[in-house]
């Protein structure tokens, strides 16, 4: 009887539950018919009844949902967006119908129906029910829920109805009425499907007014279209259209890429993330643990459709051979094919959109964690007392003797030793005893853009963990289903050679270790290089700092190198094992077994041999990345658990008073005490604190301020912002008014008294722009002066009640230090606060003092104001007003609107990445080793294509009817292929010469693979060392003009960054588009051999592949330039943190850096993210284009009646063609892109350089006598900015003392580099016994002339390493300077000195330079207020010292003090980079005090 089924009748259906309408019952075995390539029908009802299973469980699913309402927390999303606040139930609106709702209602009403009366025709067969009862699910969820969003329940019903409707029709239909309604179910189901596509992720009824439309103009004012895309958009990523249209018309800009979408944005995750506790894994793990299921649920459906291939391949092919198959069973394993390769392609998609999110998020989160502890971390240093304990081995006492009274141990068995040996490879190293330092600028750094990436990248490729293992599980399974137990041999071969290499991983292990540490110091000394660049070029040091960096880099190399040699080493075993082992398994099938070796059999066994080389080869590879990310867990565990700032114990306050009960303090890390028993209040007022050098009165605010630790006693402070002024001004690369603001809000009237109270207001009349003008990363494009001004009136413009300043009118001339004593500390800003003051002059301040405070070895005495009566000079106010001084501001910033530039903006190339960029790299790795690469490549390529022939020649030897196939379809062919097997035995006969050819083909695939790898460790490491070295040279001698326009971050950014990359595997990426390249020429070849018709079908399909390449490729390239220079901000933020931690906590400032860095994030990581989404959008139409061209090529094979054999060899050789198009396009582009960070190494490569002179003087110059002649010098910094030295003229006599004194920002400093031709006359000379500066030896000037600056740089070190940094002076010599100059110190030349000087005061720092300048002992000195923030009383010291140690020596002081015009020959008075006064220093000296003394008598 006819049943119908689905809506059709075919016969012998079931007709009830368990039975067919024969009789027999529904089958679960044996249901696939592989001949026929179909299920057999009593199967059919199984497969009718699944999406009525999945139908019910779906409902079930929704009614426990409602019934139990709590979920796992790990489920919740971790961002979630509320649109709207919550309201009650009754207020909420009602949902409503949408043109997608009533679609997809009408669409299952309809098949309701329709199945409804199929069932009703068939009734009591329950077949034909099944299929109604899941119309009527989806139209009820449909109606009940009126779904506004995607329908996941209904989505996946009808997707497996869908399923089931294809097997039915695949299987055939008995008449034109069951095709009917079958096609019409089917048709049905599929519009269904497209309209749950055509839904939204997001509820349309909330508002999306800040999200960018699909496919409208890309902005960056509005979020990403992630937000509120459709499913199809989504799956397609079209949504990515806008932005390659953008990229591909101009370069994009910031401004051209959206917002972060909602999910991504870090200031949302950083907030829920610290509000997450545990380790730093814990936390991770909790944040993204519904991406983790997701990514590995998908993980294991890409490795199911993956591993089907070889499968279906096996029945292809089997197809071919048996000629009782119908052709459509062929056709139909070629499309199952092509389903099994669309599926992972698809997924492939989500896989990469939860993988970034996992990814973006987990490496977002750790950056602002670490950017937080750094905000809240205590400033440590090492103490000099701890020795580093090195570390012990097992077993052993630290070198020394047993102790006695131990009993005495036999030595153990040599087995013993042995097993130990092997077994401690396995076991994780004690952790050593050694204290650990806290972390420096350069391993922070490192953390930042190194270690997190490990860690986050981990997160990326998680389902990586669970899919590899799985693979190599399932490929050993399918090569005992195919080769029998016998193959077991092959995989115990693999076995083996992977605990080998366990073992080996073990080891590289120790090494990758000390190369990370290696990094660190690198990374430390660079940072010291780039900071302290213009000290070391003033002095002639860059040499001896450049060897120290290239010594560091060499350690670093020498243990990359070492790492890469056991790295080749695995892959050789590796190579070697995976070659051999279809060679082993092959022996096993037919020497052990005794089977032939079938095409059907070989060519698939081949294809998964080559899956289960690449899951095994990729085991280790996924150890070592885990072992790398443990480590760097580790690294960052260590710097999360460094301690934070102690919270000081207040008690209950009153008003705002501030006091020190009894107090002792050290440094941070230090035991020894700073500050004893210090016991003093703060009233409402001026606190004056003084003292020598070095006798605690920064540790004294420090210790106000809560940066030191409390070792007893109690602080009482109020627990508000401290409006403080660091003795080094610390300033941010913003506007002068954005320094001084802030962030707090802008008060014009408030804001312009700051500026006349602090003097800012003439000088800022000389800037452009005003107080608009952007004045470089910490200040670069102010002067000493100014610098010191700015930060003093961020003080005192903010609301604090409490001010800190240590010593800010130490740079300050006498006038300018007048006018601030007059109109900022006695003027109304600082009425009502309480302001403590450290500084040496106290002539100017006594007067005004309410409390004078004297610091002495750490003790606090209060002094009387009688007793320093005495030492207080006459004070003097300068009468100059500001007010015409304000009015030309305000003139000049009306005229002038456009900030003027200290900082150039980052250059970023356009277009492609230049071939002489390429040309670059290649020379440096060395061309004649490239060529080498080049050449043991193609031959790989060779013995592989010859490899694959030999198999089908060996498949084809043993059956006379497949070479009788072959001669009938390709004479040609088969001469060839008896010319080459000809001399060999029929298999049947003798296997041994087949498996010794191919033992022999094996072999030298794999010598051939080890030999590239060996010399891409040579390149890697000559153009590592070649590129590192030119930039360091290059930055080392660059003009002084790119250290003024470029940050510090961004230089770091280039040497670390960019750097990495050519590090890193850019050499491996070369090597593998010269790879793809010739695999796609030989495969190209092979096929066009065989199948010429072919050759019309490649060109069409490398035609498609180019053209999506070519629309992808300008967006690509200007979003990686993007994210590279968009990296520069955040490393910039790292190290100005740094720098001024103390400024920030001080005025609680840390949340608004926070934000501030949270939106550099953002801002880095939306680059890196839409790179990554047009990736994944080249993927997408790749896999998909490279599945269809597969699929072809088999119908081409089919239809030109190839044979089995020569079929199989085609479609490997084919496969390699479309695989090697894909990825030559995917790694061309990701080499484009990586290529940009060689582009950015190139261009440091081609800075232009500082002139390095002509003219060689002899070993005497200069000498004593020899003048100093300045003609008619006119000096700018830069062509379109004004003259800071403008028809200089005046004569230094040799061996005299000359002092140049001047108002701040006068032109004194832009003198004294001109004497180093640091800056070169646009006019006039400047000549030195007779000498040209212009065209003398710059390195030799510097290092005969001896430049001491304001401040001073201090190196990490000891004080001997200080002094004297390229040992160019005996141990005696650095005694004796140090004990007369610094004789009060008790230093010695083992003191400890930290990064910068941290560790010491500005004062004792000046100190320490003075000492290198006495020790240098040169004819030349130049003085530039070095002794500044000196007491007077050292600084007399100090003088007679100098005077005495000086006396033949040419002296040039740069002061504001009249003290040094005191001990001078002659003076120079400079003023707006002019001349205004020179003379005699007696009748000048003469003249000022007389002009003081009547600006005196003048005052009211």
């Amino acid at each position: 009887m006819q049943q119908v089924f689905l809506g059709g009748a075919v016969s012998g259906l079931p007709n009830a539950l368990g039975t067919t309408g024969d009789g027999s019952r529904v089958c679960f075995t044996n249901v696939w018919d592989a001949t026929d390539a179909s299920f057999r029908l009593c199967f059919l009802p199984v497969v009718v009844g699944i999406p009525a299973v999945i139908a019910g469980v779906i409902v079930l699913c929704q009614v426990l949902g409602l019934l139990i309402s709590w979920r796992p927390q790990w489920t919740k999303p971790f961002v979630e967006e509320h649109p709207m606040p919550a309201v009650e139930d009754f207020l909420a609106p009602k949902r409503r119908w949408t043109a997608s709702t009533l679609a997809l209602v009408s669409v299952s009403c309809v098949g309701f129906i329709l199945q409804l009366i199929v069932a009703i025709r068939t009734w009591p067969a329950l077949q034909g029910l099944l299929p109604a009862v899941t119309w009527f699910i989806t139209a009820t969820l449909a109606i009940v829920y009126r779904p506004m969003t995607i329908p996941y329940s209904v989505l996946i019903i009808s997707m497996a109805r869908a399923g089931a409707y294809a097997i039915v029709l695949a299987n055939g239909a008995s008449d034109s009425v069951e095709l009917a309604l079958n096609v019409t179910a089917l048709v049905l189901t599929v519009v269904g499907i497209c309209v749950v596509l055509c839904m939204p992720f997001r509820d349309p009824s909330w508002p999306a007014k800040e999200i960018s439309k699909p496919f409208s103009e890309a902005t960056a004012s509005l979020r990403s279209p992630e937000d509120n895309l459709t499913l199809w958009q989504f799956m397609t990523v079209s949504w990515m259209t806008p932005l390659i249209r953008t990229g591909s018309k101009r370069q994009l800009h910031d401004e051209d890429v959206w917002r972060l979408g909602h999910e991504f944005q870090h200031q949302r995750l950083h907030e829920n993330f610290r509000q997450l506790k545990g380790t730093v894994i814990q936390r991770l793990i909790k944040a993204n643990g519904v991406d983790l299921v997701i990514l590995t649920l998908l993980g294991l459906l890409e490795l199911v459709a993956r591993f089907s291939t070889p499968i279906l391949l096996q029945q292809l092919l089997a197809s071919m051979e048996d000629s009782s198959a119908p052709r459509r069973a062929t056709v139909t394993y070629a499309a199952l094919s092509l389903l099994a390769r669309l599926i992972p392609a698809q997924s492939a998609v989500f896989n990469w959109w939860f993988g970034r999110r996992c990814y973006e998020r987990s490496r977002g989160e750790m950056i602002t964690m670490l950017y937080e502890k750094t905000l809240g971390r205590k400033i440590a240093f090492q103490s000099e007392d701890k020795k580093e304990v090195p570390p012990q081995l097992d077993g052993a006492t630290n070198g020394h003797a047993p102790e006695l009274g131990l009993p005495s141990q036999r030595k153990p068995a040599w087995w013993t030793i042995v097993l130990q040996r092997a077994t401690s490879l396995f076991k994780r190293a004690p952790p050593a005893e050694a204290t650990k330092e806290p972390a420096s600028m350069g391993k922070i750094l490192n953390l930042m853009r190194n270690d997190v990436y490990e860690v986050a990248q981990r997160f990326w490729e998680f389902q990586n963990l669970i899919t590899k293992p799985l693979s190599c599980i399932f490929s050993v399974v399918l090569v005992v289903r195919f080769l029998g137990w016998a193959s077991m041999i092959a995989v115990l071969a693999l076995v083996v050679a992977q605990a080998l290499n366990a073992i080996l991983a073990r080891i590289m292990i120790i090494f990758e270790k000390r190369r990370r540490a290696a990094t660190d110091k690198k990374l430390q000394v660079i940072t010291q290089f780039v900071e302290a660049i213009r000290h070391l070029r003033w002095y002639g040091w860059q040499g001896a700092w450049l060897t120290q960096i290239l010594d560091a880099r060499q350690r670093e190399l020498k243990l990359k190198i070492i790492t890469n040699i056991w790295n080749v080493l695995i892959s050789f075993i590796n190579a070697l094992a995976l070659d051999l082992t279809p060679v082993i398994a092959f022996f096993a099938y037919t020497v052990i077994a005794g089977k032939p070796l079938r095409v059907d059999v070989a060519f698939p066994a081949l294809q998964l041999f080559g899956m289960m080389t690449q899951a095994l080869r990729d085991l280790p590879n996924l150890i070592i990345v885990l072992i790398n990310a443990w480590v760097a867990v580790g690294r960052i565990e260590d710097f999360m658990a460094e301690a934070d700032k102690q919270e000081m114990n207040t008690e209950a306050l009153i008003g705002d008073s501030m006091a020190v009960e009894h107090g002792s303090f050290s440094w941070p890390g230090v035991e020894k005490p700073v500050l004893k028993d210090v016991s003093l209040s703060f009233p409402e007022g001026l606190t004056v604190i003084c003292g020598e050098v070095a006798s605690g009165k920064t540790a004294l605010l420090q210790a106000l301020l809560g940066e030191l630790d409390m070792l007893e006693g109690q602080l009482i402070r109020p627990q508000q912002p401290v409006g403080f002024c660091a003795q080094t001004p610390w300033l941010q690369s913003m506007s002068v008014r954005e320094n001084i603001l802030f962030s707090a809000p802008y008060d014009e009237k408030r804001y312009k008294d700051v500026l006349d109270a602090c003097a800012l207001t003439p000088d800022l009349a000389e800037f452009k722009a005003g107080d608009l003008s952007l004045i470089g990363e910490n200040g670069i494009g102010l002067s000493g002066g100014q610098r010191a001004r700015v930060a003093l009136a961020r003080a005192v413009y903010s609301r604090a009640k409490i001010l800190l300043l240590d010593d800010p009118i130490s740079a300050l001339d006498q006038q300018t230090a007048e006018s601030i004593v007059q109109k900022c500390l006695a003027g109304p800003l600082l009425q009502g606060r309480t302001v403590v003051l450290v500084t040496h002059r106290t002539d100017l301040v006594l007067g005004l003092a309410g409390q004078v405070v004297k610091m002495d070895n750490g003790r606090a005495h209060i002094l009387d104001h009688e007793a320093v009566a005495h030492d207080t000079l006459y004070r003097t106010m300068s009468s100059q007003s500001a007010v015409e001084a304000d009015q030309q501001i305000v003139e000049k910033r009306a005229a002038l609107a456009v900030p003027e530039k200290f900082i150039e903006d980052e250059h970023r190339a356009h277009g492609g990445v230049q071939a002489k960029v390429y040309w670059e790299y290649i020379k440096a790795g060395t061309i004649k080793w490239w060529i080498v690469v080049i050449l043991v490549l193609a031959c790989y390529r060779i013995v592989a294509v010859s490899e694959t022939w030999f198999l089908k020649a060996w498949g084809e030897a043993y059956d006379e009817q497949s070479s009788a196939r072959l001669f009938m379809y390709q004479n040609d062919v088969v001469a060839t292929n008896s010319e080459f097997v000809g001399s060999l035995p029929s298999p049947e006969d003798n296997i041994r010469p087949w498996l010794t050819i191919f033992f022999l083909l094996a072999l030298g695939q794999s010598l051939f693979y080890i030999c590239s790898q060996a010399i891409m460790i040579v390149i890697v490491y000559v153009a590592a060392r070649r590129m590192f070295k030119d930039i360091m040279e290059k930055v080392a001698h660059a003009t002084f003009r790119f250290y003024d326009v470029t940050p510090v971050g961004r230089l770091m950014n280039r040497m670390t960054s960019d750097i990495g990359v050519i590090d890193g595997g850019i050499s491996q990426q070369l090597q593998a588009v010269a790879w793809l390249g010739i695999s796609w020429l030989s495969s190209l070849v092979v096929i066009a051999s065989v199948t010429p018709t072919f050759l019309v079908f490649s060109a069409v399909l490398i035609a498609a592949f180019a053209v999506i390449f070519m629309r992808f490729l300008p967006t690509s390239q200007s979003l990686r330039r993007l994210e590279m220079v968009s990296l520069t901000p955040l490393m910039s933020n790292f190290g100005a943190l740094l720098n001024g931690l103390t400024t920030v906590r001080a005025f609680r400032a840390q949340t608004r850096f926070q934000d501030r860095v949270i939106e550099v994030v953002d801002t880095f990581q939306k680059m890196d993210h839409f790179y990554w989404s047009l990736q994944a959008w080249l993927m997408y139409r790749f896999d998909i284009l490279s599945a269809l061209s597969t699929f072809l090529i088999t119908m081409l094979a089919l239809v030109t009646n190839v044979s089995p054999g020569l079929t199989a060899f085609v479609l490997i050789a084919a496969n390699k063609l479309v695989n090697s198009t894909h990825y030559l396009c995917r790694q061309y582009g990701q080499l484009q892109m990586e290529f940009v960070s060689v582009e950015r190494v190139v261009e440091l490569m081609n800075l232009d350089q500082e002139p390095k002179g002509d003219v060689s003087p002899p070993a005497w110059w200069p000498s004593c006598s020899g003048d100093i002649v300045f003609d008619d010098v006119v000096i700018k910094y830069a062509p379109h900015l004004d003259p800071a030295l403008a028809g200089v003229s005046f004569t230094v006599r040799g061996g005299s003392k000359t002092a140049v004194i001047g108002r701040t920002g006068s032109g004194k400093s832009t003198l004294a580099l001109a004497m180093l031709a640091t800056v070169l006359p646009d006019s006039g000379s400047i000549t030195i016994d007779n000498f040209d500066l212009a065209k003398v030896d710059k390195q030799l000037l510097r290092t005969r002339v001896t430049f001491l600056a304001q401040d001073p740089v201090l190196f990490p070190g000891t004080m001997r390493e200080n002094l004297d940094p390229v040992k160019e002076h005996s141990d005696e010599d650095c005694k004796l300077v140090l004990r007369r100059v610094c004789e009060r110190q008790s230093w010695s030349l083992d003191t400890k000195i930290e990064a910068g000087g941290h560790n010491l005061s500005q004062g004792q720092r000046q100190l320490v330079g003075l000492a290198r300048a006495v020790l240098r002992r040169s004819a030349i000195i130049i003085l530039d207020e070095a002794t500044a923030s000196i007491d007077r009383e050292t600084a007399m010291q100090i003088q007679q010292v100098m005077h005495e140690e000086m006396k033949d020596s040419t002296v040039i002081t740069i002061a504001h003090r009249l003290e040094a015009v005191r001990h001078a020959d002659y003076c120079v008075v400079l003023g707006k980079g002019k001349v205004l006064k020179q003379g005699p220093a007696a009748e000048m000296l003469q003249d000022q005090q007389d002009e003081m003394a009547e600006n005196a008598d003048s005052q009211p």
